[in-house]
């Protein structure tokens, strides 16, 4: 068993579930000119969870891996406007320069996900 794998399966389904649990925190970092930011939220948390649940298995793997980049792609612009517009979660004071470092972790989390495949 790949533990990497089995760690990054866990994070996504983690990370995804967390948008059910908070959704209104997660729709505050949707960049303003998108539509239904709650939906996107629903929406992304259900593809990490079932990314990171068919990286679990051989058959789904390969797509799994695939979709997750293209999604961590597409959450982008979520990531770069929480810096830019300096939104905070959960009442916590983050700096402003952990914000904008959450950026570029998107590409180490890229090539790990094509990795798992």
């Amino acid at each position: 068993m790949d533990w990497s794998r089995v760690v990054l399966a866990l994070l996504f389904v983690i990370a995804g579930t967390l948008h059910f649990v908070f959704p209104s925190a997660y729709a505050r970092i949707v960049p303003p000119m998108l539509p239904s930011p709650l939906l996107l939220v629903y929406v992304s948390g259900a593809c990490e969870i079932a990314g990171g649940v068919g990286l679990l298995f051989a058959s789904t793997r390969e797509a799994a891996a695939w979709a997750l980049a293209v999604l961590l792609v597409a959450v982008l612009p979520a990531n770069v406007y929480m810096a830019w517009a300096h939104v905070q979660l959960a009442g916590a004071m983050v700096p402003s320069w952990a914000l904008w470092a959450r950026v570029p972790i998107q590409l180490p989390l890229i090539w790990w996900v094509l990795r798992a495949r």
